[in-house]
């Protein structure tokens, strides 16, 4: 049992993280270091006399080692997602869930709401050159409405009655109502038009990434258990 939950995840983790280190450096990491060049003020954003900020596209390949960087923390950590999700399979199968790929890509949209999706409600990804809040209180906030809305969706997903989704809606409302830790005025000097495509891009990733993995997971999974 051991080797099959560690196989599974292993492989779909891996899988899953390099897919989503393959769409970020397409997708995201040219617009983190164009964001960089104004937090460091190499542009700059509506100076005097300046209608507008040209388009930038910056050669992501000239920082290797940095990328490599990012590509193993990926691996990293869509292992250690996958981990939790084939460990929660076994949790589901003993309640007698069936788990085959297309359940594990429904897990893979619950986990994807639960880490990325319902956190950036309240705290979008955010750009460099963009001002927020203390980041032990954007953390500490960000682990409120991820475990929060783990604890709704398994509410939601396994609970029998309506007090349960009851409870279930409660928990993934309330880090939202008690409201992510923001600034009192608005800052930045990157454009907001650059900021909005990096958060959406961002979190459009992390679905696909998290979707490829459920379902590789779960496939993997049913494969192991004929």
């Amino acid at each position: 049992m051991f080797k099959q939950v560690f196989t599974s995840a292993l492989i779909a983790g891996l899988a899953a993280g390099a897919l989503a280190a393959l769409l970020q450096f397409t997708f995201v990491v040219p617009l983190l270091m164009e964001g960089e060049l104004y937090e460091f003020s190499d542009r700059v954003h509506f100076r005097e006399g300046q209608i507008g900020s040209p388009r930038l596209a910056p050669e992501i390949w000239g920082e290797l080692p940095r990328h490599f960087g990012t590509f193993g923390s990926n691996l990293v950590t869509y292992t250690g997602f996958a981990l939790i999700m084939v460990a929660a399979f076994l949790l589901a199968q003993k309640f007698g869930k069936r788990i085959d790929a297309r359940t594990g890509m429904i897990w893979g949209l619950a986990g994807f709401l639960a880490v990325n999706l319902a956190p950036a409600f309240g705290l979008p990804p955010e750009l460099p050159g963009t001002a927020s809040a203390g980041l032990i209180a954007r953390q500490t906030w960000w682990l409120f409405a991820a475990l929060g809305t783990v604890s709704g969706v398994a509410l939601l997903g396994f609970g029998r009655n309506l007090g349960t989704a009851l409870l279930g809606t409660v928990a993934i409302a309330a880090p939202q109502l008690v409201g992510a830790p923001h600034l009192d005025a608005y800052y930045g000097v990157a454009p907001p038009e650059l900021a909005t495509l990096y958060a959406v891009r961002s979190i459009g990733v992390a679905a696909v990434a998290w979707v490829a993995m459920g379902w590789l997971a779960g496939f993997l999974w049913e494969k192991s258990e004929g």
